[in-house]
């Protein structure tokens, strides 16, 4: 029992317990398909928001490309399911049978080789994670090993992303241009739109997100974290005391671009396209935005924020489809202004404290309260002496 007490301390895992509640049992019960589905959609997002957590709060680098990478994830996935999707007997009326439609509008007559490993459901799987692994690497170790930080990273990151946005819409025939990739209903046979798939698949979404969550937490709680932390505040003298602080940085960079992929594996699964709208600068900054609100240091707060946004942006298109640019500019700005370090820091700072404060009260007060309440016990009173005969009644 003491183990069990001291292991949800150490990983913060109530918080967590809490996270799951809501995910797999109250937010099921209460909404709609529809409304589910789209919280299985905005789960996706919580995946970077994470992964933000980690290269950006502990780290101490901020990347504004995180879009890529989430992109690379989705579009490995959607080619899967778009070739699957392609089969001869679907695509019989095509010119050349057998190939995903865009590229038989783009005079393609047979299937690119970059293609070909996503016949294979495990190697697309693999690539979903390894492929976004291996350009964050190649970015990572050519910028941190000639120690390239700071505004700098995050330029460059911003650039990385508006090219990739610009080769996924230049190479139309390959990748499907500005369209992206629609159509994507099964995988393996088994039909995604029905209202019993999108129930697995979004708790597929929620087990991977948590699995993710308890990953980050592990490195936080190891020596690794400690080394992320001192080499956020102290970089010169993590490196002075021995360590290659490149090697760090490119770790925790890759970590986070594999949680991306994965969150945007589930994007197209759940979504059912994929497009390079999800791959620019724009949702690259939104979601630094999702991890700012949560709190940059918490990873359940990632996931709440990128709830909060996204229903907040939901709600606003819905209700005010004229404002609800200007409503979403006032929640960024209110939000990071009033609490610099997120939803997480305002539970920290404001309500545990005052929560705490309470309880400490209430404990007081029922110690008081036995004691005022014990009972108590009569004095005997001295009988009144016998007065003479006469005395009473000449007194009456």
């Amino acid at each position: 029992m003491n183990f069990i007490k001291a292991s949800i301390q150490r990983y913060q895992l109530g918080s967590l317990l809490l996270l799951v509640l809501l995910l797999a049992v109250v937010l099921p019960l209460s909404l709609d398909i529809f409304r589910l589905n789209l919280v299985g959609k905005y789960l996706t997002y919580a995946f970077v928001a994470v992964g933000l957590v980690m290269v950006w709060g502990y780290g101490g680098v901020l990347s504004l490309g995180q879009g890529v990478f989430f992109g690379i994830g989705g579009y490995a996935m959607a080619m899967f399911l778009k070739l699957e999707a392609s089969d001869p007997v679907s695509t019989k009326i095509q010119t050349t049978p057998g190939i995903p439609d865009f590229m038989d509008w783009n005079q393609i007559t047979e299937l690119p080789t970059l293609w070909l490993p996503f016949k294979s459901l495990p190697l697309s799987l693999a690539l979903v994670v390894l492929a976004p692994m291996a350009l964050a690497w190649l970015i990572s170790f050519a910028m941190f090993k000639r120690r390239v930080g700071g505004v700098y990273f995050a330029i460059i990151t911003q650039a990385v992303a508006l090219i990739c946005t610009v080769l996924i819409i230049g190479q139309q025939g390959y990748t499907g241009g500005v369209n992206g990739m629609t159509d994507l209903k099964t995988m393996l046979g088994w039909d995604t739109r029905t209202d019993g798939a999108k129930y697995v698949l979004y708790y597929v979404c929620v087990g991977l997100l948590v699995a993710s969550i308890m990953l980050c937490r592990w490195v936080q709680t190891s020596k690794l974290g400690t080394l992320l932390l001192a080499m956020r505040d102290k970089e010169d003298r993590v490196r002075f005391s021995g360590y290659d602080v490149s090697n760090f940085k490119v770790f925790i960079f890759c970590l986070a671009a594999a949680l991306s992929g994965i969150g945007g594996a589930m994007f197209a699964l759940q979504v059912g396209f994929m497009s390079p709208s999800f791959v620019g600068i724009v949702p690259s900054i939104e979601m630094v935005i999702f991890c700012a609100v949560g709190g940059r240091m918490s990873l359940v707060g990632a996931v709440y924020g990128a709830l909060l946004v996204n229903a907040g942006k939901t709600l606003f298109s819905e209700s005010f489809p004229d404002l609800w640019l200007f409503l979403m500019a006032a929640l960024f700005i209110g939000v990071t202004m009033a609490f610099p370090m997120g939803l997480a820091g305002l539970w920290e700072e404001k309500i545990r404290p005052w929560w705490k404060s309470r309880r400490q009260a209430l404990r007081d007060a029922e110690v008081k309260r036995p004691a005022a309440a014990a009972p108590v016990v009569p004095t005997a009173t001295p009988s009144e002496p016998t007065l003479p005969d006469g005395v009473g009644s000449q007194r009456a």
